[in-house]
């Protein structure tokens, strides 16, 4: 019998399943890259901002040198922006790094991490990781509910994760009910606030939980620049906290975590208000003709404060799975839930009108096709 490395609890995670990129579904159905819509990452559909672009090219001259190892710069600029000391910021390779370092950092083996039913698989991976135990509280409405996770707390839990919006569903908690969950966790257990679409937010929905870092030491609140900033593939992220966090998880980062390119770019993005707001106008719109869609369709969905929709193609566990591989076929991209425990759902990034329209026709064609 050969020798299995590693502990248990490592050999039994499941990897990550990204979404499929252009180039491996035209291979996998013979189809023209430039016709096919990718509508599956909750990527920014404008790209990356040209502000961001002129820093980069700026920024290559330096490549042959390693990075900044502390970011000062990009610390300076989301320090002005946040109104937060740079000790209470720690960079990450998008913010999925971050979610990593905080469970890495918090949590012992055999000790409890606490998050919700469908919320962002990251952090049952992060949990099973550093082999904690999962607590799973159980959605309400597709959302978090969050006095069921303040009462679902331990004596053994070290950390909790809430993404407000929550990824896939699109939910959210408003600013009054998390403060008052902030109010009821216990000064051990640290929470990870995962606003990765915090900037989709309408005006009326917007809180500054800049604020409650100042007020809870036991709150992480964790961004990226990977969705309405339009810089995925550069990887950039960051969290605030107080320096009693900061200073562990600056302790295990990797060093180099954020490359030169990377931070050129957040900075340029940062502050470039007229790109911000023309993807927030953009998903707004694409949010309506989606959702006018769906229901003339009579499908299903969940209200979504994010830059995507989650909406139910069947009523059996293969529909997601068949309706998929329909869309597949017309060059059309998406993301199916089925490792969330959502396999009659499609979770639909919101793209350009145009790239909307295109799926709309699609789905159609898919749903009709799969109903006989």
């Amino acid at each position: 019998m050969s020798k299995q490395f590693g502990p248990e609890y490592v050999r039994a995670i499941a990897p990550y399943q990204a979404g499929k990129p252009i180039s491996e579904v035209a291979r996998e159905f013979g189809l023209d890259e430039e016709s096919i819509v990718k509508l599956a990452s909750n990527e920014n559909p404008f790209g990356v901002p040209e502000s961001a672009q002129r820093a980069m090219a700026r920024a290559v001259a330096e490549l042959g040198r390693y990075p900044d190892a502390n970011g000062y710069d990009l610390k300076q600029a989301l320090a002005k922006r946040y109104d937060v000391p740079t000790e209470w910021i720690t960079l990450g390779n998008g913010s999925n790094d971050i979610l990593e370092i905080a469970a890495h950092a918090f949590v012992e083996q055999g000790q409890a991490v606490v998050y919700s039913q469908y919320s962002f698989a990251v952090y049952a991976l992060a949990t099973q990781g550093v082999g904690a135990r999962h607590i799973v509280v159980p959605a309400k409405n597709h959302g978090h509910d969050l006095d069921a996770m303040a009462d679902a707390i331990d004596a053994d839990t070290r950390l909790v994760f809430i993404a407000n919006p929550n990824n896939p569903t699109g939910t959210f908690v408003t600013g009054a009910e998390i403060e008052a969950f902030l109010a009821k966790v216990p000064a051990n257990v640290v929470v990870v606030l995962d606003e990765a679409y915090n900037e989709f937010l309408s005006h009326e929905d917007q809180y500054e939980s800049a604020e409650w870092v100042r007020k809870y030491p036991n709150l992480l609140v964790s961004r990226t620049f990977s969705k309405a900033y339009g810089l995925a593939g550069l990887r950039v992220g960051f969290a605030l906290a107080q320096p009693g966090l900061t200073d562990l998880m600056n302790r295990i980062r990797q060093p180099f975590n954020v490359n030169s390119l990377a931070q050129a770019a957040a900075i340029a993005a940062l502050n470039d208000s007229e790109f911000l707001e023309k993807s927030a106008a953009n998903n707004a719109a694409g949010y309506r003709q989606f959702v006018e869609a769906f229901e003339q369709m009579g499908l299903e969905y969940v209200p979504s404060h994010g830059n995507f929709v989650l909406v139910k193609v069947g009523n059996d566990l293969a529909a997601g799975a068949r309706v998929n591989l329909a869309l597949l076929k017309q060059g059309v991209i998406v993301r199916p839930v089925g490792n969330y425990g959502l396999p009659e759902w499609l979770r639909i990034s919101i793209g350009l009108p145009q790239e909307n329209a295109v799926l709309i026709t699609a789905l159609q064609k898919a749903l009709a096709e799969d109903r006989g």
